[in-house]
């Protein structure tokens, strides 16, 4: 598989960043940690909440980008 170049390599480089770190804060498990006493959490369960929903939404934008970026490779 050829890795892509320019704005697309950029773009599949990220998109590939952002999905490590989605996969990193599902990981975490913010409602296991919100049901523990606030004194034994490791971070805020919220701001991993804040934190997913962001990298979703970038990750979407992403994907969005690249979808264009194929359309006018092959439209114009």
């Amino acid at each position: 598989m050829n890795t892509p170049s320019g704005e697309d390599g950029f773009l599949y480089e990220l998109q590939i960043e952002v999905e490590a770190e989605v996969t990193l804060v599902e990981t975490s498990r913010p409602e296991e940690a919100a049901e523990l006493p606030v004194t034994e959490w490791l971070f805020d369960p919220t701001d991993a909440e804040r934190e997913e929903i962001g990298l979703r939404g970038l990750l979407d934008a992403v994907e969005a980008l690249e979808d264009d970026s194929r359309r006018g490779d092959h439209g114009a």
